[in-house]
């Protein structure tokens, strides 16, 4: 029986790890982020890298308060039945804790294993019905488009049959998406405080046409270098934007839903990002290649106060979770700087 389940605040701050870090260094940063105050640790899962799960259900059992997001699972790796089976166990040992990102992947991953990617918004939503109803505890006969189940029942009570699936969206359908079916969407790294804005506007539309209230949740995955030394954090920033920019501006030119986003960014324009791009090709750091208009756009840098002042933007914009990827080898110093000035942040409720 869950006697204290983990509910998310407004204007929290969390921290991204991912499946690029070897699952035990995630148990120490995770306790790092517990003890400095932040809401929830979120594991990002890219294609054939680590499967997070193992590093969160380590760092369920090391920690006693944060939460612990799965962003994202795709139904192409693993089936929602799988899904279920694994968030509800994941739930039951972080003792009401987790929550599930569900998005439709990169295409270009899912058809490296021979899968097509034609209809990526149908299996989403094929993943949501599987996934919340057995979590409910239901017995699922759905034959969807892409994804179905045939007299398929957990075996076990999940601990909680209304645990949060948020959805990863970027393209205006999807945000569509989100708004019906999702309690709370996922923003990807590299998209501006303006796309944020505008992403929160149409999920709100279309939840309100459907009848039902937009979704609370709004959790946004930011870069972040947080340093006593200004000057130090933004060359750091810089250098951490471009190792992203090149695949990411990539990912652009085959998914224009991506490539909407980034040029959303203000005082930046397609052209800028083609010429950085093509320094950071050609060898360049992003230190070098890259000005502070990237930074302000897609990062927070700075010291501690700079940071929680530019995470305002994005609060401002509709966000209601931060999450902060900490740049550098060693972050653990700038969790425990930034979460030095947690409480302080205006509108933060306590965790």
């Amino acid at each position: 029986m869950l006697t204290d389940i983990w509910m998310p605040q407004p204007r929290q701050f969390s921290m991204r790890l991912h499946g690029g870090i070897d699952p035990r260094r995630s148990i120490a940063l995770a306790a790092c982020a517990e003890a400095s105050g932040f809401a929830s640790i979120w594991f990002a899962e890219n294609p054939f890298n680590r499967g997070v799960l193992p590093a969160a259900a380590a760092s369920a059992a090391a920690t006693r308060r944060i939460g612990i997001g799965i962003g994202v699972l795709n139904p192409y790796n693993r089936h929602p039945t799988l899904m279920a089976m694994e968030i509800g166990a994941l739930d039951e040992l972080a003792q009401g804790r987790a929550r599930l990102g569900i998005g439709s992947g990169i295409a270009s991953a899912t058809e490296r294993m021979g899968l097509a990617a034609d209809r990526p918004l149908a299996a989403v939503r094929d993943a949501f019905t599987i996934v919340r109803a057995l979590l409910a505890g239901e017995e699922v006969n759905y034959a969807g488009r892409v994804f179905s189940a045939v007299n398929v029942k957990l075996d076990y009570k999940a601990p909680r049959p209304d645990l949060p699936l948020l959805m990863a969206a970027r393209g205006d359908r999807a945000l569509a998406l989100c708004g019906r079916i999702a309690d709370g969407l996922m923003i990807s790294n590299m998209c501006p405080a303006a796309f944020t804005a505008h992403a929160v506007e149409v999920v709100g539309n279309a939840a309100r046409a459907t009848g039902r209230n937009p979704p609370a949740e709004v959790v946004q995955y930011v870069p972040c270098a947080a340093r006593p030394d200004r000057g130090e954090a933004v060359r750091l920033a810089k250098d951490t934007l471009g190792e992203m920019l090149p695949t990411f501006w990539s990912l652009g030119e085959r998914v224009p839903a991506a490539r909407s986003a980034m040029l959303r960014a203000a005082g930046l324009c397609e052209s800028d990002f083609v010429a950085a791009v093509a320094r950071l090709r050609a060898g360049e750091k992003g230190v070098d290649a890259l000005d502070e208009r990237f930074v302000s756009a897609f990062a927070i840098a700075g010291t501690a106060a700079d940071c929680l002042a530019q995470a305002q933007a994005y609060f401002d914009a509709g966000a209601s979770e931060l999450v902060l990827s900490f740049a550098g080898e060693q972050p653990e110093d700038d969790i425990r700087y930034l979460g030095d000035g947690l409480g302080q942040f205006p509108g933060r409720n306590a965790s």
